[in-house]
């Protein structure tokens, strides 16, 4: 196909360049979208235009209360939590059926849900290993597939954006969480993967690695180790929750059209050590 014939690239020509970073109208679904990171880049999302979202999370308090919070601040924006594992497999074709008959489809992918472990290798327990493996990784597989088959039938393009972490770049010492590293380096690779196969397709994926974020997970941390992290970053600082959002919309968004198969590192630097 020539650019000329590639229905993205008109539709891009056509729009100035601030307004190609808009998500108007879209419909987004992101897993561990209730909560943190994945709730705040769901935000931009809203702010960017997003008319649709659907949040995949295993927690229904925080689904429920997400929900009310968008509704709150996006009157326009039409947002479901859908309960499910993103290990099981037929529990994800469902949700996301259920967003294509709720919306009339789906435009953009975030998947944020995630897990870690610090366990010493020698003393990993298997059951943890594959826990992580399979939520990291498989699950994301699974989100992906089930919107792709979709998008494929029908024809529709679509962007994805996967979360992985500068973890699967580098192995930041001194935690240990060689699942989590592994995890995330084979999440960056699915996507380079996704990219090729899917390209035909119109269907773009991407990821993006945050270094240390500054959460309420990390606000948990040793301080001690968290000076470690802020000694080990060139900007000397965490990041900050909403840091993610601008290459999120980014990668989601007409801006990008061009864009397949990058990661993107959020870290502060660290990575460039």
């Amino acid at each position: 196909m020539s650019v000329s014939e590639n229905p993205l690239v008109a539709q891009s020509t056509q729009l100035n360049t601030l307004q190609k970073f808009e998500l108007t109208g879209k419909t987004a679904i992101v897993t561990g979208g209730a909560r943190g990171l994945g709730f705040e880049m769901t935000r931009a999302f809203c702010e960017a235009g997003c008319t649709s979202v659907g949040i995949f999370d295993i927690l229904s308090e925080w689904g429920d209360s997400a929900v009310k919070e968008l509704h709150s601040s996006f009157p326009n924006v039409s947002a479901s939590f859908y309960q499910l594992d993103v290990r099981d497999e037929k529990a994800v074709i469902s949700a996301v059926d259920g967003v294509v008959r709720d919306y009339g489809g789906v435009d953009i992918l975030l998947t944020s849900a995630g897990v870690a472990d610090n366990i010493a290798a020698e003393d990993y327990p298997a059951d943890r290993f594959r826990r992580v493996m399979d939520i990291n990784l498989n699950g994301t597989f699974f989100v992906a597939q089930a919107i792709a088959n979709i998008q494929i039938q029908n024809k529709r393009p679509c962007s994805m954006v996967f979360i992985g972490s500068m973890s699967g770049n580098i192995v930041n010492y001194p935690q240990p969480q060689c699942a989590y590293n592994a995890s995330k380096a084979a999440v960056i690779h699915l996507a380079k993967s996704l990219a090729c196969e899917w390209a035909p397709h119109n269907i773009r994926v991407n990821t993006i690695s945050p270094g240390y974020m500054n959460t309420a997970i990390t606000d948990k941390f040793d301080p001690n180790l968290k000076k470690t992290w802020y000694e080990r970053t060139p900007m000397g600082r965490m990041g900050h929750v909403t840091d993610l959002n601008g290459a999120a919309v980014w990668l989601l968004s007409p801006a990008s059209n061009f864009v397949t198969g990058t990661d993107v590192l959020v870290d502060g630097g660290y990575c460039a050590l």
